[in-house]
């Protein structure tokens, strides 16, 4: 495994490998139709993360593999790669405007998955932050601007929506906000994919006992009624 401090060794160029058709799915698949490309993507909007965090995040991906999939996401534009200033010497990966672009399609993977999961096999890994991607989609479409923060028995994650300008405008990070919320929530993960999958509303989550919602501003009212 490369070193936290430098960057992950550079693999050798592998052929470039294409469906060669004149189609938009086809093209977009030659990009990041690769086996961990999108998860890789999935952790970066996060924000900007180390090499050791990343592969910490991707359990079963080998050391080989993810460097290979950084250089060619580096080359093909999704990512930058640059150094922490001092004093920190890590090198930290981090999505372009372009594979930014790419939230709206995990999100829409994330929704269409979430039947998958009602069940939770014995050696399923699993992250908090993972369960934003499709409940962002929920919480974009109050049309409310503010901030979630989500705690289930796995962690805490927070999820920032736009108001308006709906799922075009949505970030989330691991962890707590950087500041104080609009709102809380507090559930386990298998409520947490009923309500992002359309199954369960946070009202209904709420009179149930299933959800704990806290706040006092407008997108907690707004999470209230929903």
């Amino acid at each position: 495994m490369p070193p936290a401090s430098g960057p992950a060794p550079a693999p050798a160029p592998r052929p470039r490998r294409s469906y060669d058709q004149y189609c938009a799915a086809a093209r977009a698949l030659d990009t990041v139709g690769d086996r961990w490309t999108l998860l890789i993507v999935r952790e970066l909007l996060i924000g900007p993360r180390r090499y050791t965090d990343l592969h910490a995040d991707l359990p079963g991906v080998s050391t080989d593999v993810l460097a290979s999939r950084l250089k060619d996401m580096e080359r093909e534009g999704l990512t930058t790669r640059r150094r922490l200033p001092p004093p920190s010497a890590a090198y930290v990966y981090e999505l372009t405007d372009r594979g930014r672009e790419l939230l709206p399609v995990l999100q829409a993977l994330a929704t269409w998955g979430a039947p998958a999961l009602q069940e939770r096999g014995p050696t399923d890994a699993v992250r908090a932050h993972w369960f934003a991607l499709p409940l962002s989609r929920v919480l974009a479409g109050l049309g409310v601007e503010g901030v979630v923060q989500v705690r289930l028995a796995e962690g805490e994650f927070h999820v920032r929506v736009g108001g308006d300008a709906g799922v075009d405008d949505v970030s989330y990070g691991d962890g707590p906000a950087p500041a104080e919320p609009d709102a809380r929530l507090v559930m386990d993960a298998e409520t947490c994919v009923a309500v992002s999958g359309g199954v369960l509303t946070v009202t209904e989550g709420v009179k149930a006992g299933r959800i704990e919602v806290s706040g006092e501003g407008v997108l907690a009212k707004a999470l209230r009624a929903s």
